[in-house]
């Protein structure tokens, strides 16, 4: 028993850092960052004392913290879309609310931006889990492809193939709302 507790007190202290990374990048709250690291090491304790054979441990850490996120989000609506940040062509970081059109500019913008953010929300909502993860992770939080390989164990060509569906989705998805404004934009 306690060479058992001696190999999960080597695990806790190897992985726990790594582990905290990969749930801070997916997780906003550090309390439930905190709560999911917790709740992963107890499963951890758990399948030790149930003598679950666990081969890959690594692995299975991060798989019971995928699981656990996603639990997560499933019991809390994602946070708003005007929260995301993008990065611009000098560096400098523009908020979504950067790019929308602006509150002050009246009613018509007003209500184009209040459509658009529940048009991206919605689509993205729509995304399957793997496509929205990568697409979110890259494109909104800035993470490479190499990043997300080396934490999930996926293939870079696999990650970069399900953001590329999911670009392709959202465009068509987005076409019309898209395709709406342009259209209004040039009767003004």
């Amino acid at each position: 028993m306690a060479e058992q507790d001696h190999r999960i007190s080597e695990v806790v202290v190897r992985e726990r850092a790594r582990l905290r990374n990969f749930i801070r990048r997916r997780v906003a709250d550090p309390r439930d960052v905190e709560d999911i690291l917790q709740d992963v090491f107890s499963k951890l304790v758990e399948a030790n004392r149930l003598l679950m054979p666990i081969e890959h441990v690594t692995g299975w850490l991060f798989r019971v913290a995928r699981n656990r996120i996603t639990d997560l989000f499933r019991k809390k609506k994602p946070d708003s879309f005007t929260d995301a940040a993008l990065e611009g062509e000098d560096g400098e970081l523009l908020e979504l609310e950067d790019l929308l059109p602006s509150p002050d500019a009246g009613p018509e913008a007003l209500y184009f931006r209040n459509v658009l953010l529940d048009e991206l929300e919605g689509a993205l909502d729509e995304l399957p889990n793997e496509q929205r993860e990568v697409f979110v992770a890259h494109e909104l939080e800035g993470q490479s492809f190499k990043e997300m390989a080396a934490e999930t164990g996926l293939s870079v060509n696999t990650l970069l193939s399900r953001k590329h569906y999911a670009v392709l989705y959202l465009r068509e998805r987005l076409r019309s709302i898209y395709e709406e404004f342009a259209g209004g934009r040039e009767g003004t």
